[in-house]
């Protein structure tokens, strides 16, 4: 696990393969965020898993460490997959075009059950 300032966390699952994001993507932790994605894409072939569920893009520079890494993984002849995305980041990454390039898993709810009266 490696923590960063102002609570950004990666915690790494399977070593150059897939790692889990949590906290705040912003101004004050991408540029640790960013170095720990080029570890794990320089460490690893085939797919990089990135799970976002428990991490919030908190301005634009927290969208650019997302692309930066992608196009960072596409040099090194890799892919970056975004599992367990909010349904912001899904909006955020349909509303800039992002969604057709990087590969994107949506986070959904359960759907309430209705039980018979």
């Amino acid at each position: 696990m490696t923590r960063f300032g102002n609570g950004a966390r990666i915690d790494i699952q399977r070593r150059g393969t897939e790692i889990f994001v949590t906290g705040e993507l912003n101004v004050h932790t991408v540029a640790d965020v960013r170095l720990a994605l080029g570890q794990a894409i320089d460490g690893g072939v085939g797919d990089l898993v990135v799970h976002l569920g428990d991490a919030e893009i908190g301005d634009a520079t927290g969208l650019g460490v997302i692309v930066g890494a992608h196009h960072r993984a596409m040099r090194a002849g890799r892919r970056l997959v975004l599992a367990d995305a909010s349904m912001r980041l899904e909006r955020l990454m349909r509303a800039t075009g992002l969604h057709r390039v990087i590969p994107l898993s949506v986070q959904r709810l359960p759907q309430p059950m209705i039980l018979p009266a």
